[in-house]
């Protein structure tokens, strides 16, 4: 079926976009009509495939930012709470939101809902924007009439989790500035200042002490074609290491090893046992199934060992077994948040202690972060410094030596 871009103005005089799917040019407008939109330009765009929604149309462009996400899940929370039918909160999402691609978005769905489907399975048609977390909340919130609460849960856990992706970059951001500066320091004194003292030099005919020959020679290569071959190896190295890396066997060893190194290790593991917290206990509390929870967890842990681990766990499961036993066998889960889900299972509050120990491992995150960047800032600073010396001391001592010949 045809599918046909828009521009015109709604009920209120506002100017909207957007997309609409009929049979011809005069059914889409008399569909946007009975939305209460005037169109004032309608061209054909693509020819919808697949049957479903403009899903590959609306697929390419990327994804919506969490705090768009949120604040969209938390409007239509307080629209579903005031009782309005489910068409006209999307209706009124779809003109308020400001993100173009979740405002086209939001129209598809409200047509599809529009046309009798269910909120989930229209929203399923946009898996790049909307997570099966996020799907399967809908439709146990559709299916137990909570579908407020539910999108509230989602707004709050879509806010968590951007705040705590945001403070990792913000924390990480000095450090990556200062490495960019000594990168950027480095190559202007091998490629510009030690070519300039070296020509004094070359004048004199002086014999060089070997560090100061060392230094020359690395500016040297640095100016020719060792350096542009330089740079095209390490390139085409990170390209090959992140290629390798999206494979199944380049992606478990890359995480086994991460989750080995000192520091690194230890918070990489507490952010994934924090979303697997946090996710658990929000999809628990909306009412999804245990053993659908935890398939929706592997997938969205973010780190294949302890994937691994849950998926082990869940199959323990269906067997009979607790899920803090195979946890604790698995190794990778820290022991107090066994302990937690064991606690929780006892008291039948599991759904509680995930929150919890989410909270716990949140802080130490933000703790451990914080630390490492106190640490790595003057360490950093420290290694520029000693590197500006041995530069200038490598070419300091032959000047002495050349003004103590003079005189």
């Amino acid at each position: 079926m045809p599918v046909y871009s828009y521009k015109g103005v709604n009920a209120k005089e506002k100017k909207v976009s957007g997309l609409i799917e009929a049979d011809s040019a005069k059914a889409a407008r008399q569909k946007l009509r009975k939305m209460e939109i005037y169109a004032m330009e309608l061209n054909e765009t693509v020819e919808r495939k697949e049957g479903g929604r403009i899903g590959k149309l609306l697929r390419i462009g990327g994804t919506v930012p969490p705090q768009e996400l949120a604040a969209m899940t938390r409007q239509l929370s307080t629209l579903v709470g005031a009782n309005l039918p489910l068409v006209q909160c999307l209706n009124a999402l779809s003109e308020q939101v400001e993100h173009a691609r979740l405002r086209t978005v939001l129209a598809e769905i409200r047509e599809a809902v529009n046309e009798g489907k269910a909120l989930a399975d229209a929203m399923s048609d946009y898996p790049r924007i909307f997570s099966d977390l996020y799907i399967n909340m809908i439709r146990a919130g559709e299916q137990s009439g909570a579908l407020e609460i539910v999108l509230q849960r989602l707004a709050d856990f879509t806010e968590k989790q951007a705040d705590l992706k945001n403070k990792v970059m913000y924390a990480m951001l000095y450090p990556v500035i200062i490495l960019v500066l000594m990168s950027a320091v480095i190559v202007v004194m091998f490629t510009f200042v030690i070519p300039k003292i070296t020509m004094l030099f070359e004048q004199t005919k002086q014999t060089l002490p070997p560090l100061t020959q060392a230094m020359i020679a690395i500016s040297d290569f640095a100016k020719g074609w060792g350096g542009l071959i330089t740079l095209i190896a390490f390139i085409a190295a990170v390209f090959g290491v992140r290629y390798y890396i999206r494979t199944p066997a380049g992606t478990e060893l890359w995480d086994r090893n991460i989750l080995k190194l000192p520091v690194i290790g230890r918070i990489t593991r507490n952010i994934a046992v924090s979303r697997f917290s946090k996710t658990l206990s929000t999809l628990l509390m909306s009412g999804i199934p245990l053993l659908k929870a935890l398939d929706i967890v592997e997938k969205v842990v973010g780190n294949t060992i302890l994937g691994n681990a849950i998926k082990n766990a869940r199959e323990n499961i269906t067997e009979g077994a607790s899920i803090a036993d195979p946890l604790r066998v698995s190794g990778v889960f820290p022991p107090f948040v066994i302990q937690m889900i064991a606690s929780g299972e006892q008291s039948g509050e599991l759904e509680f202690m995930l929150q919890k120990a989410s909270e716990s491992f949140d802080r130490e995150v933000e703790n451990s972060i914080n630390g490492l960047t106190a640490l790595i800032e003057p360490v950093m600073i420290l290694v520029l410094a000693g590197m500006v010396v041995v530069v200038i001391l490598s070419f300091l001592m032959p000047i002495l030596d050349l003004t103590a010949g003079i005189g």
